[in-house]
């Protein structure tokens, strides 16, 4: 009998061909890191891969490392062609895995034993992708990141993942935004870009920051530099590069930050629609503007978002808060 399909919808995996310059746009460079007081939960080490995202080691049944990279925009984890043949992961049929620029038909695992620092995760169902198209051994989705706390600090390239309390709570955090879960998801739907509400997710597995068509048409938005995206399925993707004004987010009496100098890459992609964002402005803040802060943290068994904002002379100047 025929397997029967899955869905793995993989809501921003976009890998950006051309992007936007990094020598000396401010919002793409921090100067150097002052000294940062580890917290108390689990660290490892991490290490920004050749597309700037952050990758951890993981052992698998005790073998390893290897390295994973730790996806808020994935919903679920996923291991390499590679990595699967090499420890006889047992089939589990097919899955539809849904990229930001295409959808594929691909071979699903069961995957058990996965460790990242002191958590065990067994029985995951993890599709499987090509390393190339990944840049690393595996992802780690939302389904190993579930009532926890992912913080990843950009000045000491580390990444910590356990509960709020371990990992220092709130201490340290300017801007804490409440986000609303959709499939396992967090997106701040309290966000604003040029003055139009925007629904914004943060995804660490994504490069760059990506706009759906509905934002492009509300924002009228300009037709700039186009950029070719590649995503875990190998598909690709044209979109075309705009500068809004400012991102704003926060708001309703709480302090709120605004963004300026993003660049926003607007695609037709079926990873919108998955989410059930095609038709209202959306965005996907990538990685490359992440960088902008210290650190951030992607809290979701408080279904939080936190902001630490860089301090004195090293914040950028495309970075300012408003209201206490």
């Amino acid at each position: 009998m025929a397997p029967t399909p899955a869905i793995a919808a993989l809501a921003a995996l976009a890998l950006a061909a051309a992007g936007p310059p990094q020598a000396d746009e401010p919002g793409y460079t921090l100067a150097d890191a002052a000294a940062f007081a580890e917290p108390l939960g689990d660290i490892v080490d991490a290490e920004a891969d050749r597309y700037r995202r952050m990758t951890v080691p993981v052992t698998i049944e005790g073998g390893g490392p290897y390295r994973f990279m730790v996806d808020t925009g994935s919903q679920t984890t996923a291991v390499s062609r590679r990595l699967g043949a090499r420890l006889q992961l047992p089939t589990l049929g097919t899955a539809t895995v849904i990229g930001m620029a295409g959808s594929k038909e691909v071979e699903l695992v069961r995957l058990d034993g996965l460790e990242l620092a002191s958590r065990m995760f067994d029985n995951l169902e993890v599709p499987v992708l090509e390393a190339e198209h990944m840049g690393a051994d595996g992802i780690l989705g939302l389904d190993s990141l579930q009532d926890l706390r992912v913080v990843i600090d950009f000045r000491a390239e580390s990444i910590a993942v356990d509960d709020a309390r371990a990992l220092g709570g709130d201490r340290g955090y300017e801007i804490i935004v409440r986000a609303r879960n959709k499939k396992g998801r967090l997106i701040i739907t309290d966000a604003e870009i040029d003055g139009v509400r925007t629904a914004v997710i943060v995804d660490t597995g994504s490069q760059g920051s990506i706009g759906n068509l509905a934002l492009q048409r509300r924002l009228r938005a300009r037709k700039l530099q186009e950029v070719t995206s590649t995503d875990v399925t190998g598909a690709e993707i044209v979109g075309r590069l705009d500068v809004p004004r400012t991102l704003q987010i926060g708001g309703a009496g709480a302090r709120t930050m605004m963004l300026e100098g993003l660049y926003v890459n607007y695609a037709d992609a079926p990873a919108f629609a998955a989410l059930g964002l095609a038709d209202r402005p959306a965005m996907v803040l990538g990685v490359e503007d992440l960088r902008m802060f210290d650190r951030i943290a992607i809290d979701f068994a408080e279904r939080t978002v936190l902001f630490d904002l860089p301090g004195g002379a090293r914040r950028p100047r495309s970075v300012d808060t408003l209201g206490a």
